[in-house]
């Protein structure tokens, strides 16, 4: 099976596309499985807010979503279709595959805010496949762009790192260095935690533009959410980067 995260916006589609009547009993089903006679019913491919007839929102309840998971698990559990015929147990195996792949996205922050950029068409740098690809390719790391306001900070940790690995390869230490690395990585951790209380203000405001704001507003801020993760997910690299050097 496909996994649901690499279809785009434009391969999936809304329960309202398909059929709102039962393939066995002929009446009105629930989406994942029908209200009166409790079949399964055959997966679609919808993306993972609709899997949970959620709308495209930012905001979610931890708990709510977790009492749905597990509502639904029970469900489709595959174990439960054992009676049924060879295309109901596939059925149902697919969809609680959709609905592992759904819940572990939703339920993790980043990851939900990530899913929901790609859905709105946009590939964060690091996660670029193109790139990745090419990186496989031909042995190569990965590179990423430096976020413009990180520039000058990047540079002088980046020679402070190179200045570390010489004197580890001399056999020397460095413990004034060590220090001061150690004060920097606690730094990028500092501005960290502080990209999450931001992120969250760009979730009120996406979660609000859904509903009453133009497409224009909303690029605006999908456009500040990715510039975010980018930044983010450098810093998290650099703080990689310095506990390998100082061996932590």
């Amino acid at each position: 099976m496909e996994n649901q995260e690499s279809k785009t916006s434009s391969s999936l589609i809304t329960p309202g596309d398909a059929t709102s009547t039962c393939w066995s009993c002929g009446d009105m089903r629930a989406a994942h499985f029908c209200s009166a006679c409790g079949k399964v019913q055959p997966p679609l491919p919808v993306d993972y807010f609709t899997f949970f007839a959620l709308p495209r929102k930012l905001n979610l309840d931890p708990a709510t979503l977790e009492k749905e998971f597990y509502e639904l698990s029970r469900h489709l559990h595959p174990d439960l279709s054992a009676r049924f015929d060879k295309r109901e147990q596939e059925w149902s195996m697919e969809k609680t595959s959709q609905l592992n792949d759904a819940y572990r996205t939703l339920k993790d922050p980043i990851r939900r805010t990530e899913y929901l950029l790609r859905l709105e068409g946009v590939e964060l740098e690091e996660q670029s496949k193109t790139a990745t690809e090419k990186a496989r390719a031909t042995g190569e790391v990965k590179k990423q762009v430096v976020p413009p306001a990180l520039l000058e900070e990047v540079f002088e940790l980046n020679l402070q790192l190179e200045e570390l690995r010489a004197s580890q390869k001399m056999g020397e230490s460095d413990p004034g260095l060590a220090r001061e690395l150690e004060n920097r990585k606690a730094e990028l951790e500092k501005k960290l935690a502080g990209l999450s209380e931001e992120l969250q203000g760009y979730w009120d405001d996406w979660d609000r533009l859904v509903d009453s704001g133009s497409e224009e507003d909303r690029r605006k801020v999908r456009d500040k959410m990715v510039d975010l993760l980018n930044r983010r997910n450098y810093l998290r690299n650099l703080v990689r980067d310095v506990n390998e050097a100082l061996g932590n």
